[in-house]
């Protein structure tokens, strides 16, 4: 099997260092991984695969050296600069960020779901939102089997969604609560500590907020279902990591509940948590640090003929975006393998 050049962009970041942690268990077959990162970090010192590799500076010249596949989460303004770049120089890049998700001519994939749009790719594939990535792998073998014909979103979305100031937010709430002081929110514009923010990004003309947006856009696209209804409400709560979601579903056909179960039982990358008798149900501390997503409380929704509800868990920096990335990666792989690239 034929060795791969890999650069990982953003390396220093928390995603970035998730994809370091993701590839180590992975092992794809790579012959060389580079570590790239803004000036800032460049010099640094990250401990990988057992030896400490040096952070490179990211620039225009940094992929002249010829690189296979970029890993990138360094947020959408780099993304827009310098996956052109890479992908110009013949690189695959995977990109994190929400700049490319809704070009027509992008791929955006979650692997358990729609893993032949890799093959159209131009040079860069989305890595879509980590909230609509857990959804996706609970309602593809749903849709499948039933087809969708309305979602409605409630997401309960962890603070490391919002990257370190979120999780600093959170912490620092906890201590001035402890201490009975006060403290200034650096991400948020109220406290998170004790509180539901029903406000994730900027908010839109619409009155939805971008996050919401994504969720309805990328479900469409994912799915290949252009004009599906799809509506969200996501809420950051005070939680460190690990999105949790409602999902309300109504569907087509008609169907038995505990054929249901099995259809999610049976589908690549769930594990489904539902035992409501011994308080079993995905739980946000326990999906931490897993690569999977997690699924219970299935039950009808009595108010509709053909609906159900779902509670999906899932680690948003690891399947919500390190883990999503590297698995298309390894996909990408196998197709170049099996088409002889």
């Amino acid at each position: 099997m034929k060795q791969y050049r890999v650069a990982v962009v953003g390396a220093t970041g928390m995603v970035g260092r998730t994809f370091l942690r993701v590839l180590e268990e992975y092992k794809l077959p790579v012959s060389e991984y580079v570590l790239m990162a803004s000036a800032r970090s460049a010099g640094k010192t990250l401990e990988f695969m057992g030896k400490e590799y040096v952070i490179e500076e990211l620039n225009e010249k940094s992929f002249d050296s010829g690189f296979d596949i970029a890993l990138f989460s360094a947020g959408g303004s780099i993304s827009e600069k310098f996956a052109p770049i890479a992908a110009s120089k013949g690189c695959v890049v995977i990109d994190n960020s929400s700049q490319w998700r809704m070009h027509d001519d992008v791929p955006l994939v979650v692997p358990e779901v729609n893993p032949e749009d890799i093959k159209w790719n131009h040079g860069i594939i989305a890595n879509p939102n980590c909230s609509t990535i857990q959804a996706m792998v609970a309602l593809k073998p749903l849709d499948e089997k039933y087809t969708i014909k309305r979602v409605v979103y409630s997401t309960y979305q962890a603070v490391s969604g919002a990257g370190v100031k979120g999780w600093d937010d959170l912490e620092n709430g906890a201590k001035a609560f402890s201490n009975h002081t006060d403290y200034e929110p650096q991400k948020f514009p109220h406290p998170i500590f004790s509180n539901c923010l029903p406000h994730i990004d900027v908010f839109m003309e619409n009155g939805y907020t971008k996050e919401e947006m994504k969720m309805v856009d990328e479900t469409r696209k994912i799915l290949g279902h252009p004009d599906l209804p799809v509506t969200a409400t996501t809420v950051r709560v005070p939680v460190f990591n690990s999105h949790s979601e409602s999902i309300n579903l109504e569907f087509e056909k008609d169907f038995d509940l505990k054929e249901l179960v099995e259809v999610l039982r049976n589908a690549p990358g769930i594990v489904v948590e539902d035992d409501v008798a011994h308080d079993v149900y995905p739980m946000a501390c326990n999906a931490t640090g897993q690569n999977e997503v997690f699924v219970g409380r299935i039950r009808r929704d009595e108010s509709i003929e053909r609906g159900v509800n779902l509670w999906v868990v899932a680690d948003n920096i690891r399947k919500g975006a390190a883990t999503n990335t590297v698995q298309i990666a390894k996909k990408l792989i196998e197709y170049w393998e099996e088409s002889g690239k």
